[in-house]
């Protein structure tokens, strides 16, 4: 696997990168409500269909998580610190 480096060419401009930290910052806040949302309904007992929804919510949550630390790396690995 070739190794991952970033040449300064690559990199965010610093002003955009502020406001792109600061979304991504804010879509971290908003997926946390939505975790603990989603971790507190399972913890109720639900009937059909609403524990299929559960689980629905469930996928959902996990990939939205997996895409917040894709672009949080995305972001460290291009914006000058």
């Amino acid at each position: 696997m070739p190794e991952s480096h970033t040449h300064e060419t690559d990199k965010i401009p610093e002003d955009l990168a502020i406001e792109i930290r600061k979304l991504a910052h804010d879509l971290s806040n908003a997926l946390e409500i939505i975790v603990q949302t989603s971790f507190l309904l399972s913890t109720t007992e639900m009937k059909e269909p609403g524990s299929d929804w559960l689980r629905m919510l469930d996928g959902g949550v996990q990939k939205a998580l997996d895409i917040n630390l894709a672009l949080r790396a995305y972001i460290k690995e291009h914006t000058p610190r």
